[in-house]
């Protein structure tokens, strides 16, 4: 349950999505943001009534909207589904929503990849960035955004330095070689067909030739991109047009692309097998839209895995990084703690301003309303006296409230700092000051003074015995 004091630091911050935890990937495909119109998606939810602030992660294994909201709450679920024409039925059982401080820590453990398929894997940090850089493109991320995901970063970066979590070079796509070298026993002499050039293929391949693959073919629809990870490591490559009539010469096909469609459906397959005399196939979509058609599971001699199939593979990798991820864990605990009481220390601020700004704007109507009044005779030496001793005054007067209102942030009270924010408001000390004139007091109490008796700034005046 969330506590009143995260509802007042965090301004409302709002988190919701879903991840390969909550959905299937059947589910991940339909909502997924390709690069290409994040932009788009990031600016429409920027525009939703509601939002004050909008960011979209959207990854393989989730999409999540960080949301700061302005006024009546914003109908997410509602954006979600006119942006991708998806039912609310379908979409509300795996949906998550976090709010406040829980909201803050979920964004924390999933950019120090505490909440990834495999954790500890570093791809998700850079996913996190950008849809940063995206969202400050748009003009979806302001103050809020950017302090909230500064802190995100430097979170992970302690994650990173101050435990294990990433010791291992283990992502989705050595995973999916992983699970190649199972099935094989062993990559030596496999062909493999890579079929995109993205980031989480390049990383695959690295892992392949680190296992012993040595004929490794890429297709990709920009040729320059198939050509510069060919090169890199000592692959071939195949023109996109020419998939359907070298496919089959792959013993393992590992698909990545950002296709709207699938790229390989159970024709494709049942030709494939033909023309390899029966010998099988392995097919390792870890394409969210999938690439490859559910259905080729069913062409006797294709074994398909998709990227929830990974899951099972990764589970076994979760042991060795048990006591690393409570370590990490600890981490996000402390830094959750020691954000939102930032966020408190910084929300006194415009408490303190008001605070003295009312306090000055009485003691000027004061002095004014006095040197229009019985002290209109003072020199200037005289008035500078006066002016230091008010403001003396003033200081020591507001000292105690000052460091109680400080006191309050650091401890997150919120109903202290909600009295006060009221108390201290500037526009009530200008309707207070319009209602009750205090001159004539200070007045007398100046001219009543001899220069002996009035206070040195830095003291106090002596008590009666």
């Amino acid at each position: 349950m969330t506590t009143d004091k995260a509802n007042w630091n965090t301004g409302n911050l709002l988190l919701f999505g879903v991840n390969h935890k909550t959905a299937p990937v059947e589910l991940r495909e339909q909502i997924a943001i390709q690069a290409e119109r994040l932009s788009e998606a990031t600016r429409s939810l920027a525009q939703t009534p509601g939002v004050r602030e909008a960011m979209i992660l959207s990854t393989c294994n989730r999409v999540e909207l960080v949301v700061y909201p302005e006024g009546a709450p914003p109908d997410l679920m509602g954006f979600f589904n006119q942006f991708f024409a998806i039912d609310h039925s379908a979409l509300r059982p795996h949906v998550y929503e976090y709010r406040e401080q829980d909201a803050v820590r979920h964004l924390f453990r999933v950019a120090s990849s505490l909440d990834s398929m495999v954790v500890g894997e570093p791809q998700i940090l850079g996913q996190v960035k950008q849809a940063y850089a995206v969202a400050k493109s748009v003009g979806g991320a302001k103050s809020g955004l950017d302090k909230l995901l500064q802190n995100a970063f430097n979170v992970a970066k302690r994650v990173r330095n101050e435990t294990q979590i990433g010791s291992s070079s283990v992502s989705i796509a050595s995973i999916a070689v992983d699970l190649a070298e199972k099935i094989f026993g062993s990559l030596e002499g496999k062909k493999v067909f890579l079929i995109g050039a993205g980031k989480m293929s390049e990383l695959a391949a690295r892992h392949l030739v680190e296992r012993g693959a040595r004929s490794i073919f890429v297709a990709n629809r920009t040729l320059e991109r198939a050509v510069r990870l060919a090169t890199e490591f000592g692959g071939n490559v195949v023109p996109f047009d020419d998939l359907y009539t070298s496919v089959d010469q792959a013993d393992i096909v590992i698909t990545s692309t950002g296709s709207l469609e699938h790229i390989f459906r159970p024709e494709h397959g049942a030709r494939f097998i033909h023309l390899r005399r029966n010998r099988p196939m392995f097919f390792i979509d870890i394409a969210v839209p999938r690439d490859v058609d559910p259905e080729m599971n069913r062409v006797e001699g294709i074994f398909l895995y998709d990227i929830d199939d990974l899951q099972s593979v990764a589970a076994a990798n979760q042991t060795d990084r048990a006591k690393e991820a409570l370590a990490a864990e600890a981490i996000i605990t402390a830094e959750v703690e020691r954000y939102l009481k930032q966020l408190s220390i910084l929300d006194a601020v415009p408490i303190i301003r008001n605070l003295q700004q009312a306090a000055e704007t009485m003691r000027q109507s004061e002095l004014r309303k006095a040197e229009a009044g019985r002290l209109r005779d003072l020199s200037d030496d005289q008035w500078t006296a006066v002016d230091a001793l008010t403001r003396a005054m003033m200081n020591k007067f507001l000292h105690p409230t000052l460091q109680a209102i400080k006191a309050a942030a650091a401890e997150g009270d919120v109903a202290k700092l909600e009295s006060y924010r009221a108390t201290f408001d500037p526009n009530r000390a200008a309707a207070y000051i319009k209602s009750h004139p205090l001159s004539a007091g200070l007045s007398s109490v100046i001219e009543s003074a001899s220069p002996s008796d009035r206070p040195v700034e830095g003291t106090a005046p002596e008590q009666d015995s």
